[in-house]
């Protein structure tokens, strides 16, 4: 009988270690493409420079992100075939990782290049994944051939106080969604996060679609934050893509089309869990010297 109690007691304590007791499902989604703008996102390639678009999304406990969608348009006659590397970058929101003193401080945080960077990305990423590392695999589906956006932004990125320009105009191309698997799956505190995916395109570029704000399909959220820009000549600041570089009166804003799956990380539950597996382990102990 005593190895049998034995036995329990390490099965009881390795499931404590093992298990993500109470761990729920996390998904996040901000719907389906509305066709209102495209914007750039890419990794530096040869003869172009690094951009990146970003969209926000919340975590309220420790969460691992395992998968990923995004939605995309290729232009300039590009195809799947044509797709090279894709990477995926997380920030969290201004002022975290971020250098506040070349700002001009509250309330607008304004630099010499941007308006404001309330509310922005942060300076760098919290973390990256990307395909050419081996972190990061992807499948591609194609939605339709043949898809326009009202509106674009690739080349109309500059600084301070010319970043109104209305946007570059329709596009049209093939609309993909990309399926993302993280091989080694984000990590992310409880935090208010931005979401920044990228992909080459050889002969081509790669918009990302923007998605309806406020969120109305997807998982609405508060607060939900208006999608972002830079390119590299513009880091570290960030430019509002519907405030600062469509503009108007009122100006838009947007969303991006995303989604993200994985699960809650429990970890005050395990800690508790395996406190009272080793506290009766000790019970049991004292148990059978007496």
């Amino acid at each position: 009988m005593k190895p049998v109690m034995t036995l329990g007691l390490t099965a009881f304590l390795s499931v404590s270690l093992l298990s993500p007791v109470g761990a729920d499902t996390f998904s996040f989604s901000t719907g389906t493409p509305d066709g209102r703008i495209g914007t750039a996102s890419r990794p530096e390639s040869p003869g172009k420079i690094e951009i990146e678009s970003a969209d926000d999304f919340v975590t309220t406990s420790t969460t691992r992100v395992n998968q990923a969608t995004f939605t995309g348009l290729l232009t300039g006659g590009a195809g799947l075939a044509n797709i090279g590397q894709v990477n995926v970058e997380m920030y969290r929101v201004f002022p975290n990782d971020s250098n506040v003193s070349r700002t001009s401080g509250a309330p607008t945080f304004s630099t010499a290049q941007v308006p404001t960077r309330v509310n922005s990305p942060s300076d760098v990423a919290f973390d990256t994944r990307e395909s050419a590392a081996g972190n990061l695999t992807f499948t591609t589906t194609t939605l339709n051939n043949n898809f326009t956006v009202l509106n674009s932004v690739l080349n109309g990125i500059h600084p301070s106080p010319g970043q109104t320009t209305g946007g570059e105009g329709a596009m049209t191309g093939i609309e993909v969604r990309f399926n993302v698997a993280f091989t080694t799956p984000f990590s992310l505190p409880a935090d208010h996060y931005f979401f920044v995916p990228q992909v080459q395109v050889a002969g081509g570029e790669f918009l990302w679609l923007s998605a309806p704000k406020p969120i109305t399909a997807g998982t609405p959220f508060t607060p939900d934050l208006q999608s972002w820009i830079r390119n590299a000549s513009l880091d570290p600041d960030w430019l509002r893509i519907g405030t600062d570089i469509v503009g108007g009166a009122p100006a838009p804003t947007f969303n991006a089309a995303f989604s993200l799956t994985g699960e809650t990380v429990p970890e005050p539950s395990t800690v508790l869990l395996l406190s009272s597996g080793l506290a009766g382990l000790a019970i049991w102990r004292r148990t059978k010297k007496a």
